[in-house]
This record gives structure tokens, C-alpha cells and sequence, in this order.
């Protein structure tokens, strides 16, 4: 009997042992490793973007420098592209993802989101000669969008069907393609057609009509609830002490819109 009893109690602890495992989560992980590992895109300029010394920099570095720095850990930057940012989060190679990530509901459902710290727009843009006013007049044109953004989603479901999506990896791939001619029509983020247009003055390129405004949040891995608890008390005292208006401001010369600030 004794020894049954004594079997029964190991394997108690051992279960105990497992479900303390089984609790650990994201934040303890990060808190033991005195790091904390972000994505963002450096291709997004000014979001993301390399300095003159080759350094990353941009509004969502400075976000993920300055929340490391108040969690007391150290900041490790993840590469990605537009379509691997969530995937980082999924396959453990990030804990969060700051990098000018939209909320939409179908990213919602594979993603957990922060309350929002910025906003994004998105927008048709070609050369001055060409007309194009509006998405049906996308019908029978050519146009490049950058693989898993909000604007390829969006044409994909909204867009006539006599429009050709082409598709690229990453924002300055669609860029290159513009400037050499390949596309006349893109997708894109309205800061950066001032950021192309700063490239190569012989062929600029004009917004022709916005497709959407986006909240941007932090991304967490679905079911990291402290993690997200502690980024949302992070980023509403950061946007109460006007720390994420200053990076705003600092990248885009304009205050966050009151849709963030009076959240």
C-alpha cells in the first residue's frame, strides 16, 4: 500500500510539474531571458527603415526600443517582410510584432492585437497621365501590391475583375518594379510615395485615391494574455505621457489623429 501510495504522489508532482510548464507563458519566457524579440519590417519607411550608418531606425523601431527599454529587457530585432510578419509570431521566431501591422478582422483571428499606437493609410498611386479615380476604374489595368498587406486583401476582395494583381515581396521589390517601369499602378502607404518620388524625380508618381485608413497595433500570439495585458497598459500610459505622440511626430511632422489619442 505504501509503496502504491508513494507512486501515486510522484505522479502527482510530476503533473504538477507539467502543468507548471504548460502555465508558462510568453512574459516569464521574456523576463528569463532579459530580451525580448520584435519584428519589423525595415521597408516601410519612415514605420521601418535603415539609417545612413545601416542601423534600424523608423516610428516602430523607436516603439519597440522605448517598450523594451520600460519592461527592463533588452531589444532584439526580427527581420521580416510585409508577409512574414505574422508568421514570426506563429513559428516563436518573434514575441511581438511592431511593425505597421493593420488591425483587420481576418488577421484577428490567427493574431491577438493591442489597443492601437498609430494609424496608416493606404492608397492607389500612379504617374500624373494616368486616370484612375476609384477602384472600378482599376478594370483592365495592371496593378502591384506588396504580398499580405491590407491593400493586396482588400484588392483581392474588392477589385474589379479585369484587374491584374501582381504581387512582391516587400514594399521597396514594388517600388524598384514601379521605377523601372514595370508597373504603372500600385498599392502602397501614402508616406511612401513621397519616399519613391525622393528616388528617382524622372518618374513620380501621384496618390490617385485613398483605399483605407488603418489603426496599427502590436501583434501577440494568440492566447499570450499577460503579454497582452502588459503591452495594452503599456501603450495606453504611453499615449497619456505623450511618449508615442513624440515618435509619431518625430517621423511624420503631424500628432497621432484623436482616433488614437482619445481612445
Amino acid at each position: 500500500m505504501k509503496k502504491m501510495m508513494t507512486a501515486v504522489a510522484v505522479a502527482a508532482v510530476a503533473m504538477m510539474g507539467v502543468a507548471q510548464v504548460a502555465h508558462a507563458d510568453a512574459l516569464d519566457d521574456i523576463k528569463k531571458s532579459g530580451k525580448i524579440r520584435i519584428a519589423v519590417d525595415l521597408g516601410v519607411p519612415p514605420y521601418g527603415m535603415t539609417d545612413d550608418k545601416m542601423q534600424p531606425s523608423g516610428s516602430d523601431i523607436d516603439t519597440a526600443k522605448a517598450l523594451a527599454k520600460d519592461l527592463g529587457v533588452e531589444f532584439v530585432h526580427v527581420p521580416v517582410t510585409g508577409a512574414s510578419r505574422i508568421p514570426s509570431l506563429q513559428t516563436g521566431k518573434a514575441d511581438l510584432v511592431i511593425s505597421s501591422l493593420s488591425v483587420t478582422p481576418e488577421r484577428a483571428k490567427v493574431i491577438d492585437f493591442s489597443m492601437p499606437y498609430a494609424v496608416l493609410r493606404t492608397v492607389i498611386a500612379a504617374p500624373k497621365n494616368v486616370n484612375v479615380k476609384s477602384m472600378a476604374e482599376l478594370d483592365g489595368k495592371t496593378v502591384g501590391t506588396v504580398r499580405g498587406t491590407t491593400h493586396d486583401t482588400q484588392l483581392t476582395k474588392e477589385g474589379p475583375k479585369g484587374m491584374k494583381l501582381v504581387r512582391y515581396e516587400d514594399d521597396a521589390t514594388e517600388g524598384q518594379a514601379f521605377l523601372s517601369g514595370q508597373v504603372d499602378i500600385f498599392s502602397t502607404a501614402e508616406m511612401l510615395v513621397g519616399q519613391l518620388n525622393k528616388k528617382n524625380p524622372s518618374r513620380q508618381a501621384e496618390v490617385k485615391f485613398v483605399l483605407d485608413t488603418f489603426k496599427l497595433a502590436i501583434g501577440v500570439k494568440k492566447d499570450e494574455e499577460r503579454l497582452l495585458a502588459e503591452v495594452n497598459k503599456w501603450v495606453a500610459a504611453k499615449i497619456k505621457d505623450g511618449t508615442l505622440n513624440a515618435i509619431y511626430k518625430k517621423q511624420f511632422n503631424t500628432d497621432l489623429p484623436d482616433v488614437i489619442l482619445k481612445q
